[in-house]
């Protein structure tokens, strides 16, 4: 059965996932590009044509970093990683903040209130609109998945209704050493979610640490 995963998901001190005032160039609002700054220079991120280099460091955080698209066969994000946008779609010109190939390279379910046709793109990468609770979107997905696993990519209130709907087995954090003081907590209303998990916790040079929650096996389930 298809796993359900989060990786590479960088939250502050204080618990924040992006920062208040989104928009289109301000994707993480306030809080800039400071949350992701640790990925930036490792292998992965600049393969993906972070700052145009064509080598990337390696080391503890590209050892993380590099495992976010393994076995994977779709996406699940919310609108607001999708979009800039609230509210019913003025046009459907905006085609995502990725250009015309897309990282992805799968299915990709955007969580919305105003689903819109679907949208395919290069690469291999299809953006499926889908106003659904966590559980009807997880079939959804595994559907899509082919047999692989479910990456849900983000934002904040995507990550947390699956936690939520405890539908998440794999969960990869990264705390960043910066207070951010306002935007989307992520753990707001999650009171004893990491009793499902065992947690392990590295270090890194970067200033970041890396935290891995597994999930426990349920109660009742055959070993």
């Amino acid at each position: 059965m298809s796993l359900v995963r989060v990786h590479n998901f960088s939250i502050s001190l204080d618990g924040f996932g992006t920062g208040e005032g989104q928009q289109l160039d301000a994707p993480f609002g306030h809080a800039g590009t400071r949350l992701l700054e640790w990925a930036f220079p490792t292998r992965t991120f600049q393969a993906l044509g972070f700052h145009g280099k064509e080598e990337g460091s390696d080391g503890i955080d590209e050892a993380f970093a590099s495992s976010w698209a393994s076995e994977i066969g779709v996406e699940v994000m919310g609108r607001n990683k999708f979009a800039p946008l609230r509210g019913p779609w003025i046009d459907e010109e905006w085609k995502g903040w990725w250009g015309d190939d897309p990282p992805f390279h799968t299915p990709v379910i955007v969580l919305t209130h105003h689903p819109r046709p679907e949208l395919t793109m290069n690469g291999g990468t299809t953006f499926h609109f889908m106003d659904a609770k966590p559980a009807e979107v997880f079939e959804r997905a595994r559907a899509l998945a082919g047999g692989q696993d479910v990456r849900i990519g983000g934002g904040v209130s995507t990550v947390r209704q699956f936690l939520a709907a405890d539908l998440i087995d794999h969960m990869h954090l990264v705390v960043v050493p910066i207070v951010l003081g306002r935007g989307e907590r992520l753990w707001d209303g999650l009171e004893g979610v990491e009793e499902r998990f065992g947690i392990e916790a590295a270090s890194s040079p970067s200033g970041v640490i890396h935290l891995t929650f597994n999930r426990r096996e349920r109660a009742g389930k055959e070993q």
